[in-house]
């Protein structure tokens, strides 16, 4: 009997457990997700085809196809800046200062790069601040940016190629800010007005036209207080740095010889090479902007060919007409203003409609830069205030004229367009209206903080070389190296 009982409670002990255990995992089991079913794998099938919500049975999984285009379109924007931008301006400068632009360029993406993975990202895309004005702070570092969808702006992009993808706009923007400026503003104290630039004027207004909670992301934001629309930058990359560009050009002040001294291009061949690559930059720069491989970036890529080469060519009749012959520099410069033009337009437009923005865009910035320009004597050197300011003002209020639903039925949705009321002014022909106030919006800011940070960097290191140097060019006075070494023959 002494013997039986504890045998007896360690028989019971160890059943009682082994119950226990076998109990939590049947509830375990009861509890974890049931297999997707046939019919929602043909769904999410589906859904990745259409580009649209896979459901639960693939929540949290890239999609290869659309990865790899945005993957390529991130590589084909970065190409823009460089070396793009850096061969287009360089070509544009006198032989003294082609270097110095393409520091800058250099310069520029190594210093936003910084800032995008330091808290830029999170400052655009994050929604944590709960505000319409400013992201959060929820993917500082990079926090959390890794290979799953941040399905607030892809379904099936990963995150991190999303974050690469939208860093490459960041970087172009101001570089394009340079133009204006150039030979003539010192290479410290551009990276000093770039960072401030950055924080007060990129990152906010990239927030209000693309951020989920955006005070201006009409196609994206239920609660959009303005339901305007850009489809690829037309406000946020163009109209920012063309106005602020103009403004900082003004407070610079003229090269030195500027309208006695012929300043012309020093290389067109370099610059027309530039124009090639920014013109095939751009098809990743719009019809990536569909964050997809599908038909909105299809049509993107199509208006976005028709626009560039029929801006081209008018900028080239327009010469001809005006000045009895088309040159080479300006078919390059209308071919970037179609592409500029188009920009804010690419996803939302048809054919026809592009054709009209390429015709455009070949004759308002070509009066801009050939007369605007001339009239009141602003020395805007590379024409960014005439090409960039001017096209993306008018494209974003073409895109309010031309969009139409029927290439972009996202305007239209009823999860987002016909709460805020886009839906309304996209079929009442009311939404050139909500563009000319995200017009209104982005001029403020650009102009007002543009002033500000230019004076702010004035007083603290200056913004102009010495006369010495500018006349002995940047090259040399900034960087200490010099574009093209002629050796003497012997």
């Amino acid at each position: 009997m002494n013997t039986t009982l504890p045998r007896l409670l360690r028989f019971a002990a160890l059943t009682g457990l082994a119950l226990l255990f076998a109990g939590s995992a049947i509830a375990q089991e009861k509890a974890a997700p049931a297999a997707p079913t046939p019919e929602e794998r043909i769904t999410a099938l589906e859904a990745y085809v259409n580009n649209t919500d896979p459901g639960k049975s693939l929540t949290g999984v890239a999609g290869p196809g659309h990865n790899a285009w945005m993957m390529t379109s991130t590589a084909l924007v970065l190409f823009m800046t460089l070396p793009g931008l850096a061969l287009f301006y360089g070509g544009l400068v006198r032989t003294k200062n082609v270097l110095s632009v393409m520091a800058q360029c250099l310069g520029i993406t190594g210093l936003v790069t910084i800032l995008w993975w330091a808290f830029g990202y999170s400052m655009v895309f994050g929604t944590g601040a709960a505000s319409p004005y400013i992201g959060g702070s929820e993917f500082l570092f990079f926090k959390g940016v890794t290979s799953a969808p941040n399905t607030n702006y892809a379904y099936w992009v990963s995150q991190n190629v999303f974050a690469m993808f939208q860093m490459m706009f960041a970087i172009i923007t101001p570089a394009l800010i340079v133009g204006a400026i150039a030979e003539r503003m010192k290479f410290s104290a551009i990276i000093l007005f770039v960072t401030l630039w950055m924080v007060v004027v990129y990152f906010p207004l990239a927030h209000m036209v693309w951020g989920a909670n955006g005070f201006m992301n009409g196609v994206w934001n239920a609660d959009a207080a303005i339901p305007a629309i850009d489809f690829a930058g037309g406000t946020v990359v163009h109209m920012s740095s063309g106005w602020s560009a103009l403004v900082l050009c003004l407070i610079l002040g003229p090269r030195l010889g500027f309208g006695k001294t012929p300043m012309p291009p020093h290389s067109m061949v370099l610059c027309m090479i530039g124009t090639g690559m920014l013109y095939v930059g751009w098809y990743g720069f719009n019809a990536g902007s569909a964050v997809a491989a599908d038909g909105v970036a299809a049509n993107a890529f199509t208006t976005t060919t028709l626009a560039a080469a029929i801006g081209g060519f008018t900028w080239g009749a327009m010469e001809k007409f005006t000045r009895g012959h088309a040159s080479v520099l300006g078919f390059c410069s209308g071919i970037v203003a179609g592409l500029v033009v188009i920009t804010p337009a690419a996803g939302f437009v048809n054919a026809t409609g592009s054709v009209i923005i390429g015709v455009l865009a070949g004759i308002v910035p070509f009066l801009a830069c050939t007369k605007l320009k001339g009239f009141f004597k602003y020395d805007d050197a590379l024409d960014t205030f005439g090409v960039h300011a001017v096209g993306g003002t008018l494209g974003a209020l073409l895109t309010g004229l031309l969009a139409t639903a029927s290439v972009n039925s996202n305007l239209v949705s009823d999860g987002y367009a016909k709460k805020n009321g886009l839906a309304a002014l996209v079929n009442n022909g009311g939404l050139w209206l909500a563009q000319l106030k995200a017009i209104g919006i982005t001029l403020v800011l650009s102009i007002v903080a543009t002033i500000a940070i230019a004076y702010l960097v004035k007083v603290l290191i200056g913004l102009r070389p010495s006369a010495d140097d500018e006349q002995q060019g940047l090259d040399l006075a900034d960087h200490g190296e010099e574009g093209y070494i002629f050796e003497a023959k012997s």
